[in-house]
């Protein structure tokens, strides 16, 4: 198992890993389109494939968390790759890391805020106008429920502090 930053030479595997598990290369965030293998981000490998993903973008003092995924859930993947995000917000004096997800997203919602995200805001029908960008965008998703809504969440850091500063 290896887990390293996404790197230029890793930009098409990327770009296929998103887009079977999102149905296309683009992805819908509060409102904006974004393409996570044109971003930055961690990948987790396993014999060389694959395995776990996470993307995001920084816009000031901001990063905002494109995509995340393990394709072996339960094996702790997608929270070594979360704790490597939250790091390099750190060190990049972010003061937060934000994420949307869809109402649907139940399993989502849950993980983030096992990791300390609060929910912050619900933006009403933003999915259906995402629709329009991006059809592939389900209509229905877990357990059977309508997708309409986005949840934004929030995790507030502390200031980064260098442990390795000589007296």
């Amino acid at each position: 198992m290896t887990r390293t930053e996404m790197q230029s030479s890793d930009r098409d595997e990327v770009a296929d890993f998103i887009e079977r598990h999102w149905h296309s290369r683009l992805i819908m965030s509060h409102g904006r389109p974004f393409y996570p293998h044109e971003e930055q981000g961690f990948i987790e490998r396993r014999d060389a494939r694959i395995v776990g993903l996470l993307t995001y973008h920084i816009e000031g003092k901001e990063m905002e968390l494109l995509s995340l995924n393990s394709t072996l859930p339960g094996q702790g993947i997608g929270s070594s790759l979360m704790l490597q995000a939250i790091e390099a917000a750190r060190k990049r004096e972010c003061e937060k890391v934000w994420m949307a997800t869809t109402n649907d997203n139940l399993h989502a919602v849950g993980f983030y805020q096992r990791v300390g995200f609060r929910m912050v805001a619900i933006n009403l029908g933003v999915v259906d106008e995402a629709r329009k960008i991006k059809p592939q965008i389900p209509e229905v998703g877990e357990r059977g429920i309508p997708i309409h809504d986005e949840i934004i969440m929030e995790l507030h850091l502390e200031p980064y502090i260098d442990e390795k500063v000589s007296p």
